[in-house]
């Protein structure tokens, strides 16, 4: 997506000067610069916003700067540890890379800005967790999205099924149903460890837990062994093979080219089912992740943004002024409603009902989660134990004694400091 920077124009004069920018009151204004990422938002969006900000900020000017995503972590530190002019005061950063930059120690403690009335309490857990350290708030949760089932409403209507289950095992029966139909009741790779942890968390489990500072995976607890048994059970239900994720191959492919029912995905995958498959144009419906009670919807990993604030930075009042406005109910439900996104907020999650497949995201979202907030973790998805496990389990091994493979394996990586 390109973006033209929005500048203010002033007098060639004093650019060439390099004068400090004073309007006729009198007051000095400062430039507020801000790293977005590619596709976050679009151009009409950021003129609409940066066009009301500089008018009712009559000191601060924007300069928003959009980054690639490919390599972007070695550039937000490389900004982080050299400050100067120039550098970025507000950069969005994904949600599970915010421990990585805590852990370097280049962030600004935003605590008090967020506790002061930013609504805290409402942030959706799988992008305000990440962005704390214990009581500290660094990350400030901007947007959010997440998997849902996309699913075939022909093949539910041909199978007698009414409409979307609610709970896991009205999900199994349904599934149950419509293999028994000759279709493909769900496509769900062996590998899928995302939706796996999912049902983890739903169970009360974790892929690892902290204590004292000392992360230890718990794959082999109870509570994520129940949730490795109904992935088991789920995962049966299709032809997915046991030894691959779920980009291998790519499912949205395998949706669009045979009687597949269901599968476990962002709504935006739609988009691409119907580019391959356009008599499937209309006939795609989604729903949440079912819970265990048809109360709640299941838990689901969120993937999504959070802003963050460089500690070197010489705009802190500009740049918490930014962070407040992005993140606030009036700017986040508009770029929600432009980009198909969830809201950082459960509260704001009526902004999306019209998108069938947004309205599912953001229900789900409700109880979403992320990775272990450590900045270790990346170790672990370097090398993913989980994967092996998983396939191991799904292939006839016992799950207890693969479980606490995995886990050891877990605990090992996080014992290794990035460096």
């Amino acid at each position: 997506m390109k973006f033209r920077r929005l500048t203010l124009v002033c007098v060639s004069a004093c650019l060439l000067a390099g004068c400090a920018l004073v309007p006729s009151g009198g007051t000095e204004r400062h430039t507020v610069t801000v790293w977005l990422m590619k596709g976050s938002a679009s151009a009409q969006f950021l003129q609409r916003f940066t066009e009301e900000f500089e008018r009712t900020h009559d000191d601060l000017d924007l300069d928003i700067r959009i980054q690639e995503w490919t390599g972007i972590g070695e550039k937000v530190q490389a900004a982080l540890e050299a400050g100067g002019p120039g550098g970025p005061d507000v950069i969005e950063v994904g949600n599970t890379q915010v421990p990585q930059y805590v852990d370097g120690g280049g962030l600004l403690d935003l605590t008090l800005e967020s506790l002061r009335d930013w609504g805290v309490r409402d942030w959706l857990p799988g992008l305000a967790e990440p962005g704390r350290q214990r009581s500290t708030q660094y990350g400030i949760p901007w947007y959010a999205a997440n998997r849902v089932v996309i699913y075939r409403k022909d093949l539910f209507e041909q199978a007698g099924i009414a409409g979307p289950p609610k709970t896991r095992e009205e999900w199994l029966a349904a599934t149950e149903q419509l293999d028994s139909r000759g279709n493909q009741g769900i496509y769900l790779a062996g590998q899928d460890w995302y939706t796996l942890s999912g049902f983890i968390w739903d169970e009360g489990g974790d892929l690892a837990r902290e204590d004292g500072g000392v992360w230890t995976g718990t794959l082999d607890t109870p509570a994520a062994l129940r949730g490795m048994d109904f992935y088991r059970r789920l995962q049966a239900l299709g032809d997915g093979p046991a030894d691959a994720d779920e980009e291998h191959p790519p499912q949205a492919g395998v949706f669009a080219g045979g009687k597949v029912a269901q599968i476990v995905a962002v709504p935006g995958q739609a988009r691409a089912i119907v580019q391959q498959n356009p008599a499937l144009d209309g006939a795609l419906g989604f729903f949440p992740v079912p819970g265990e009670s048809a109360d709640r919807p299941g838990a689901v990993f969120t993937g999504g943004s959070d802003l963050v604030v460089p500690k070197n930075t010489d705009q802190r009042d500009g740049a918490v002024a930014v962070v407040e406005e992005l993140a606030g109910a009036k700017w986040n439900t508009e770029l929600a409603r432009t980009m198909n996104y969830v809201p950082n907020k459960a509260t704001l999650a009526g902004a999306v009902t019209g998108e069938e497949g947004v309205a599912a995201m953001a229900a789900g979202a409700a109880q979403g989660r992320a990775t272990p907030s450590t900045p270790e973790w990346a170790a672990v998805e370097a090398e993913n134990p989980i994967k092996e496990y998983m396939t191991r389990v799904l292939t006839g091994a016992d799950p207890v004694t693969e479980a606490r493979r995995a886990s050891r394996r877990i605990t090992e990586a996080l014992a290794v400091p990035l460096g």
